[in-house]
Protein backbone atom coordinates (compact mmCIF):
# COMPACT_ATOMS: atom_id res chain seq x y z
CA UNK A 1 0.00 0.00 0.00
CA UNK A 2 1.38 3.36 -1.06
CA UNK A 3 1.35 6.15 1.50
CA UNK A 4 2.54 9.72 1.28
CA UNK A 5 2.47 11.41 4.68
CA UNK A 6 2.96 15.17 4.81
CA UNK A 7 4.00 17.23 7.80
CA UNK A 8 5.28 20.70 8.63
CA UNK A 9 2.31 22.83 7.71
CA UNK A 10 0.67 25.42 9.93
CA UNK A 11 0.24 29.12 10.54
CA UNK A 12 3.01 31.57 9.72
CA UNK A 13 3.26 35.34 9.39
CA UNK A 14 4.02 37.00 6.06
CA UNK A 15 7.75 36.89 5.39
CA UNK A 16 8.15 33.78 7.50
CA UNK A 17 9.33 30.30 6.61
CA UNK A 18 8.07 26.75 6.77
CA UNK A 19 9.55 23.43 5.71
CA UNK A 20 7.14 20.81 4.47
CA UNK A 21 8.08 17.14 4.52
CA UNK A 22 6.55 14.14 2.79
CA UNK A 23 7.56 10.61 3.72
CA UNK A 24 6.75 7.92 1.18
CA UNK A 25 6.20 4.23 1.77
CA UNK A 26 5.13 1.37 -0.46
CA UNK A 27 7.10 2.62 -3.47
CA UNK A 28 10.70 2.49 -4.60
CA UNK A 29 11.16 6.14 -3.77
CA UNK A 30 14.38 6.72 -5.71
CA UNK A 31 12.62 5.75 -8.94
CA UNK A 32 9.82 8.27 -8.59
CA UNK A 33 9.56 11.88 -9.54
CA UNK A 34 8.19 13.92 -6.65
CA UNK A 35 6.18 17.12 -6.63
CA UNK A 36 4.26 19.54 -4.47
CA UNK A 37 0.90 20.97 -5.46
CA UNK A 38 -1.44 23.33 -3.66
CA UNK A 39 -5.09 24.25 -3.68
CA UNK A 40 -6.40 27.54 -2.36
CA UNK A 41 -10.07 27.98 -1.37
CA UNK A 42 -12.26 28.26 -4.45
CA UNK A 43 -9.39 27.53 -6.83
CA UNK A 44 -8.12 24.52 -8.73
CA UNK A 45 -5.15 22.53 -7.54
CA UNK A 46 -1.95 23.96 -9.03
CA UNK A 47 1.61 22.83 -9.51
CA UNK A 48 4.19 24.30 -7.14
CA UNK A 49 7.47 22.42 -7.61
CA UNK A 50 8.87 19.13 -8.81
CA UNK A 51 12.09 17.16 -8.49
CA UNK A 52 12.78 14.28 -10.81
CA UNK A 53 14.26 10.95 -9.83
CA UNK A 54 17.55 12.32 -11.11
CA UNK A 55 17.30 15.50 -9.07
CA UNK A 56 16.22 17.98 -11.73
CA UNK A 57 13.93 20.67 -10.33
CA UNK A 58 11.25 22.94 -11.72
CA UNK A 59 9.07 25.58 -10.05
CA UNK A 60 5.93 27.59 -10.49
CA UNK A 61 7.05 31.03 -11.58
CA UNK A 62 5.62 32.83 -8.54
CA UNK A 63 7.61 30.72 -6.06
CA UNK A 64 10.96 30.79 -7.82
CA UNK A 65 13.65 32.17 -5.53
CA UNK A 66 11.47 31.63 -2.44
CA UNK A 67 10.76 27.88 -2.43
CA UNK A 68 13.25 25.03 -2.70
CA UNK A 69 12.34 21.40 -3.32
CA UNK A 70 14.77 18.67 -2.33
CA UNK A 71 14.77 14.95 -1.68
CA UNK A 72 16.54 12.45 0.52
CA UNK A 73 16.34 9.02 -1.07
CA UNK A 74 17.83 7.35 1.99
CA UNK A 75 14.90 8.68 4.06
CA UNK A 76 12.23 8.32 1.36
CA UNK A 77 11.44 11.96 1.95
CA UNK A 78 10.81 15.02 -0.19
CA UNK A 79 10.97 18.52 1.27
CA UNK A 80 9.66 21.92 0.34
CA UNK A 81 11.49 24.80 2.00
CA UNK A 82 9.28 27.87 1.79
CA UNK A 83 10.77 31.27 2.57
CA UNK A 84 9.43 34.81 2.30
CA UNK A 85 5.89 33.49 2.51
CA UNK A 86 3.07 35.65 1.20
CA UNK A 87 -0.66 35.78 1.88
CA UNK A 88 -1.26 34.20 -1.53
CA UNK A 89 0.73 31.10 -0.54
CA UNK A 90 -2.14 30.12 1.75
CA UNK A 91 -3.48 26.77 0.56
CA UNK A 92 -3.70 23.07 1.22
CA UNK A 93 -0.40 21.57 0.06
CA UNK A 94 -0.24 18.09 -1.44
CA UNK A 95 2.68 15.74 -1.98
CA UNK A 96 2.70 13.84 -5.27
CA UNK A 97 4.73 10.86 -6.49
CA UNK A 98 4.62 9.95 -10.16
CA UNK A 99 6.26 7.87 -12.86
CA UNK A 100 4.96 6.48 -16.14
CA UNK A 101 1.35 5.49 -15.43
CA UNK A 102 1.65 5.63 -11.65
CA UNK A 103 0.46 8.68 -9.73
CA UNK A 104 0.00 8.93 -5.96
CA UNK A 105 -1.14 11.74 -3.65
CA UNK A 106 -0.81 12.59 0.00
CA UNK A 107 -3.77 13.66 2.09
CA UNK A 108 -2.83 17.32 2.05
CA UNK A 109 -2.08 19.76 4.83
CA UNK A 110 -2.95 23.36 5.51
CA UNK A 111 -0.49 26.22 5.20
CA UNK A 112 -1.88 29.57 6.31
CA UNK A 113 -0.01 32.83 5.91
CA UNK A 114 -1.62 35.46 8.10
CA UNK A 115 -0.71 38.37 10.32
Amino acid sequence: QVQLVESGGGLVQPGGSLRLSCVASGIIFSGYNMAWYRQAPGKQREFVATITSRGRTNYKESVKGRFTISRDNAENTVYLQMNSLKFEDTAVYYCNAWRETYNYWGQGMQVTVSS
